[in-house]
This record gives structure tokens, sequence and C-alpha cells, in this order.
């Protein structure tokens, strides 16, 4: 664990040192769970937006997309249950006086045994060497396996606690599995509490006349009460998506773990719009494809699972996390939801509107059933950017701090760099970055030595440094250097925009899905 701690801290300064992330409000002391994305996090939350859309949008013929508003009508808060069912199960420590979600510190005391699940392969492995076979393993040794039970009897008591609103009986599994408060050690708590998570406002030129609204809690519900406009100007035919990227709001009480929990975060949600009854399988085909969308970025097959929903919400006949290992553990990444025909149906009942699809194959009204893929985009980039971040050994005995964000996705695709600030060297890197800043974000740099230009692009990110040298004044080639193998080629100039896009084209990556 103290690892962990040390790894995760290792990432946030990272991201503030090298202009990605850092606290809302940072002369002011900050503003807790809420942050801004400083100018290298702005370029890679838009990459991880573009790559998304383009996936999920642009690549499929039935895929949509709309940008609704974060200001809704009250009551479609009451057609989506989120006033009555939105709730979070809090627990407060008598001792620390700080306060907890109940559910977070069953599952954090279930990540301990799973911690020991891998350190009994660990040393398995060790053992064995190159004759372990991890599957045989995990399936048979008595010690994992009383592990693995141990765990999934917490969860599956956990969460139908949660689906029958037991509350104390959450209580007493914190109780029984002897959880103590993380700050204090104590295990002297309250009773749970269910905590509304929306926020509050108005709208309106006075207070006298000014109407209750909240903050959208996600952004799902815009899709829904746009369904028939989007299907009738659209001209969609079953099945079909509409796809939104936008920001939602949620009262986190208990926001941690950087940008993984935030107060104030953006989804990119897409809602498939489907016949009733082959709901099943359109659900298992979502969670394939969205698994595919995931490792084509290359950030190792092992860092993903999935797992299936012990408490399923009011909406849902079916849902399943795809979960990612984080510096603090597995956690979710991405939600996808078989959600019925629950949204629809709920706002045709609320509304007096009818919220129906006709199917001319069948010659029918019906309100279709919907599966939902939801991530994340903070998420995602607290994901990328924590497998990212690397210390490298290297041959020569130094060592090196890179971060080998995919290329596609790196805010920055090329440094310039004049060897020397003289000898018309810098005038020839600016009209290299002229030339391609066309296509790609490119940067000029020429403080320092090229080595020490190296290492800090290397920890910015930047998948390329191209170095202007003499020979350039007499060949027109220049140096580029690759910043996960640090190999250099001597390339022509007019060369450089073919060899970049190669490696950092969209179009490259997603033939990968």
């Amino acid at each position: 664990m103290a690892k962990q701690e040390d790894d995760f801290r290792k990432v946030i300064s990272h991201a503030k040192e090298y202009g990605y992330v850092v606290q809302s409000s940072e002369i002011y002391d900050g503003l807790s769970a809420v942050y801004d994305y400083t100018q290298n996090g702005a370029e890679l939350k838009k990459n991880i937006r573009e790559y998304w859309w383009k996936a999920m949008v642009q690549m499929n013929d039935n895929i949509v997309g709309i940008d609704a508003a974060i200001f809704m009508h009250p009551t479609t808060w009451k057609a989506s249950g989120h006033i009555d069912a939105f709730n979070d199960p809090l627990i407060d420590n008598k001792d620390s006086k700080k306060r907890y979600r109940a559910d977070v510190l069953v599952e954090d005391h279930v990540a301990k045994i799973e911690t020991k699940i891998n350190k009994e392969v660990a040393k398995a492995a060790k053992r064995f060497g190159d004759s372990f076979d991890k599957e045989q393993f995990l399936n048979t040794n008595p010690r994992v396996l009383g592990y693995l039970e141990k765990s999934q009897t917490i969860l599956k008591r956990l969460g139908r606690s949660l689906e029958n609103e037991d509350l104390a009986d959450v209580k007493a599994l914190i109780e029984e599995l002897e959880i103590a408060c993380p700050l204090s050690g104590s295990r002297n708590w309250t009773d749970v509490k269910q905590f509304n998570l929306m926020f509050g406002t108005k709208i309106g030129a006075s207070a006298d006349t000014a109407m209750d609204l909240y903050l959208r809690p996600e952004t799902a519900q815009g899709i829904f009460v746009n369904f028939l406009n989007v299907q009738k100007s659209g001209r969609l035919k079953i099945p079909f998506g509409i796809a939104q990227i936008g920001k939602a709001f949620r009262n986190e009480i208990v926001a941690r773990q950087f940008i993984f929990r935030m107060r104030e975060f953006e989804q990119m949600e897409m809602q498939f719009f489907i016949k009733p009854g082959t709901q099943k399988e359109w659900y298992q085909k979502w969670k394939e494809t969205r698994l595919k969308w995931h490792l084509s970025l290359g950030m190792g097959e092992e860092n993903y699972r999935f797992h299936d929903h012990e408490k399923l919400a009011h909406y849902a006949d079916a849902a399943a996390d795809i979960e990612f290992k984080f510096p603090f553990g597995f956690k979710e990444l991405e939600g996808i939801h078989s959600r019925t025909d629950f949204d629809l149906g709920s706002h045709e009942k609320y509304s007096g509107k009818k919220l129906q699809y006709f199917d001319p194959e069948i010659n029918e009204n019906y309100v279709p059933y919907v599966v939902e893929t939801s991530i994340g985009l903070d998420r995602m980039f607290l994901a990328v950017f924590s497998n990212s971040l690397q210390e490298e050994e290297l041959d020569n005995g130094t060592s090196r701090t890179v971060l080998r964000i995919p290329a596609v996705l790196a805010p920055t695709k090329a440094a310039v760099l004049p060897l020397v600030k003289k000898d018309g060297l810098p005038e020839i890197a600016h009209q290299i970055i002229d030339d391609l800043k066309f296509d790609f974000n490119v940067i000029y740099d020429e403080k320092d030595a090229v080595g020490r230009r190296y290492r800090r692009q290397d920890a910015a990110g930047t998948p390329y440094c191209i170095t202007v040298d003499h020979q350039t004044l007499e060949d027109k080639t220049v140096t580029i250097r690759h910043r996960d193998t640090m190999e250099q080629q001597r390339v022509l100039i007019q060369e450089l925009s073919t060899i970049i896009s190669q490696e950092v084209d969209m179009k490259y990556w997603l033939k990968k899905i």
C-alpha cells in the first residue's frame, strides 16, 4: 500500500510540474475535489475526446451525436429517479469526525484481499519460473481460493444490502470486517445514512419567481428527452445510437483520489436504442466493442477486467464495469448497462408525450430498450496518464522519467530543437514548425543542452524530438529521435510529416478496433 501511495503522489506531482492538472483556484488554497487542466492536460483531454468521438460516432453510420444543455426541466430528474434514488451510503467516524462512503470502505477492504492474492501469485511465479501457469494457480491454490471466496461473499452481501436499502446490515458488515477509519484507526462508527448527490440551483430574475433546478448529475437524460427529435429529424431506424460528451456534477462528500472522483467532471456516453428482447445480444456486443477501443491504445490487456454488478441500478437488467488498474488498484473506468425501457417509459409517463418508435418491419409502435456505454473522460485521462508515467533504468547506468502516452493522444507530437541558438539553425527550426503545425501540435525548444531537452520532452510525453544541426545546412536532413526507444534517425526535412503521421494519425490507431 505504501508503494501504491508513493506512486500515486508521483503521478499528481508530475501532472502539475509538466502542465497537465492543478488544483482549481490554487492561489486561494484550492477548492476540494475540483481541478483545472492546464496546457498539456487540455490537449490530452481534447485528444481523448476526439478518439472516443471518432470511434463512436464517425465510424458508425447508425450513431449520431448531440450536445444537450446542462440545465434541464426539474421534472426530468423526478422521472429519471435521481430525486428519490440518487444517493450514496455515508458513514461517519465518531473519533476522527471524517465521513466516508460505506460501500467504498468495504470495497477497499476487498482490495486488500486482492492484494494478498497478487502477492501469492508473485511468489509462485518466482518459485516456478517459466513453467508457472497463472490461470491454473488461481483455480487450484487453496489459499487463493479461500481469498477469492471471502471477497466474493463480502461483495455479494454488500450488493444485497444496498439493493434492499438495509443500511443497518451495511454497518454490521463494516463492524464484522473490523474496518477502521483510515485516518484515526478507530472503529467507532455512526449509523449509515443516505445522501443525495445532486447540486441544487435556481433560475429566474428574482428569488420570488425563481424555479428550483439541478445541475445535471449525468448526461444521459439529455439524450433520452431528445430521443424523438433526433430520431425523426435524422430518419433513424432502430437499432441506432445517440452519443454525447458533456459536463456533469455530483456533490461528492467523499471526493478523493485526485481526478478519479470529482464534483465537476466530464462524461462520454452513448445510448443505443434497440428492439425489446434483443438487449442481451447488444449488451454483450457493446461490452466487447468498448473493450477493443481501450485495448487499441496499447496500455496492456492485463490492466483491464470486467466486473459484473451484484447490485443493479433501478433501471437495469444487466450491468458491468470495465475496470482499469489505477495506481490505487482496479477501479471502474467505464460502465455498460442494459437500461431496458425505463428511461423512455418514465419520461413518457411524466411528460404525457409518447416516446415510441414505429417499427415498419413489424408494423408496431413500441418504447425502445436501451444499452448504454458511459465512460468518465477524467478517469480515462487518469488511466492514460498514470499508466504512461514510468521510471526507466538505462544501459549506461543512468535513469530517465518518461511519460509514454500513446502517441495518438500525446498533447505535443514533436519538439523541434536547434542544436545551438545561432548560425541560422533557429530559423530553420521555425520553418519546420511552420510546415508541421497545420497537421500536428508541435513546439520549439532551445533552452539547455540537447540531452537535457530530450529528457524534458520525454517527461512531458512528446513522441518525437527533431534536432536541427549544422549538417542540416548542407543536406536539409535532421535527426528525429523516438521517445519510447530513444533511437535516432537521419531523415530529410520533407519526410518528417509522413513519419510523424504514421505514428500519431488517428486513422492508423482506429483500424486496430
